[in-house]
């Protein structure tokens, strides 16, 4: 399979407030906005894109309508402690204070407003013991 593109969907019970969340504190800027469905993509990566949905619409099959659980999403940024210095100051909970990890990331936590998990990283040199587990060509320098 040949993806040509692909990008997590937050289903949610509150869709404009996740997606301002998301405008406000991330630099997301809408491409298409419904009462149900709103697609983001960010202003500095066009790569980068991300959805929110309202977990009960009739395109989600039964079974599966709700709201999220369980999501962790992972932004790799240039500077980890400018970002982490700018969401506290605007006041959202950190989960995990900002640390280096000797697998090889610096890093902190934090949440949007249903409660997933934001995990802001700069890939930093491993130690030792984790760059032997690296494949040579991800290692981080």
């Amino acid at each position: 399979m040949k993806a040509t593109s692909y990008y997590p969907v937050i289903m949610t019970d509150a869709v404009e407030q996740t997606a301002s969340f998301y405008v406000e504190h991330f630099g997301f800027e809408p491409l298409f906005e419904t009462d149900w469905y709103v697609h983001l993509q960010s202003k500095e990566s066009p790569t980068v894109t991300l959805a929110i949905l309202d977990g009960s619409h009739e395109t989600i099959p039964q079974a599966g309508r709700g709201k999220v659980s369980g999501l962790l999403l992972n932004f790799e940024v240039e500077d980890v402690d400018a970002v982490y210095g700018r969401l506290k100051s605007a006041g959202l909970p950190i989960l995990l204070d900002i640390r280096d990890e000797d697998f090889g990331q610096r890093h902190f936590i934090t949440t949007d407003p249903n409660g997933v998990l934001i995990d802001i990283i700069k890939p930093i040199p491993p130690s030792a013991e984790f760059a032997a587990m690296y494949e040579a060509s991800a290692l981080p320098t």
